[in-house]
């Protein structure tokens, strides 16, 4: 099993052909090792091209995840946990974190059995079509609390998709992402407290994205997907990357992104709070990204709870 998951990521990083022989010096293994490796990789899916004199080589046709494969792309230390079915990734981090695991991790799962949304809605969550994972940050960075690093997770969920696609989403206060007028994509974060201190020790980012799911859910409402072709492994590395360049970076520069791409400001809404619907006008994004709304009264005021969800009119 080690040897399969070290070649996996060999071949995962190469940029051409990696002959049998200098995987087997590498790994102090012999031919027929690595060989038997190789045959293992593809039972379990993956289309790897294996050419005489040449070597192996995957092909483009894998789009698998794997912990290897996200590893391969990550430009930041982090453990990185594989699931093929999982309740929750978010639930997972927080099982993990109460065992003691400590620094930054990744669970990430092909299908998730209880995906979990906002305000205790649920996400789904069908096998192979989307990116399920979440990413434990602790609270030494900038992202300390679950308000500033949900923003920023929208923020790194919308430069990763246009950094690997052609796409342009657009972010829906506080954290949804929208692709042509459809949510295509569901972040939760919670804060992770120590029992004793009553301190946040961590911050879990839950992200949830459509690739290419067609069918949802009756009660799933303006629901869309990606649409495009694109690397799952590539896209939870990419977001995974640019969530901690916030995290340990510049501050402005993430809240001005969010703003630039916000979809509400400057829109007619309805705000609802504990049931209560209320008209107002988005007039812009404060610094700690909090949507400043102009009332039919004339008053303003700021909305910052993660309890309040918004409607175009």
């Amino acid at each position: 099993m080690a040897l399969k998951n070290d070649i996996l990521y060999e071949l995962l990083s190469a940029k051409d052909y990696i002959s049998g022989e200098d995987l087997a010096v590498k790994f102090d293994k012999s031919r027929a090792a690595v060989w038997k490796a190789v045959r293992a990789l593809k039972a379990d899916g993956y289309d790897i091209d294996a050419v005489t004199n040449k070597g192996y080589r995957l092909t483009d046709s894998n789009n698998l995840i794997s912990a290897e494969g996200i590893k391969a792309k990550l430009r930041y230390d982090a453990d990185v946990i594989y699931c093929p079915v999982i309740d929750s990734t978010n639930n997972e981090c927080k099982r993990l974190l109460a065992d003691g695991k400590s620094g930054v991790f990744i669970v990430a799962a092909d299908e998730q059995t209880a995906g979990r949304g906002r305000q205790g809605k649920s996400f789904y969550s069908p096998a192979m079509t989307g990116v399920y994972f979440s990413l434990v940050i602790r609270p030494e960075t900038t992202l300390q609390n679950v308000v500033t690093a949900t923003t920023a997770a929208s923020v790194a969920v919308c430069r990763a998709i246009e950094t690997l696609t052609p796409l342009k989403p657009k972010i829906k206060w506080v954290n949804d992402v929208y692709l042509d007028g459809k949510k295509i994509c569901g972040i939760l974060t919670e804060a992770v407290t120590n029992f004793e201190s009553g301190i946040v020790d961590s911050v879990v980012v839950g992200v949830g994205i459509n690739i290419n799911t067609i069918e949802f859910p009756a009660d799933v409402e303006n629901a869309g997907s990606l649409d495009f072709k694109v690397g799952r492994n590539d896209l939870i590395a990419e977001i995974s990357n640019n969530l901690l360049n916030i995290a340990l970076g510049d501050y402005k520069l993430f809240i001005d992104y969010y703003r630039s791409h916000s979809l509400v400001i400057g829109q007619r809404i309805n705000f609802i709070e504990k049931g209560k619907i209320t008209p107002a006008t988005a007039v812009a994004i404060d610094e700690t990204g909090g949507l400043e709304v102009l009332l039919d009264s004339g008053e303003k005021t700021t909305l910052r709870s993660g309890e309040i969800s918004i409607r175009k009119i």
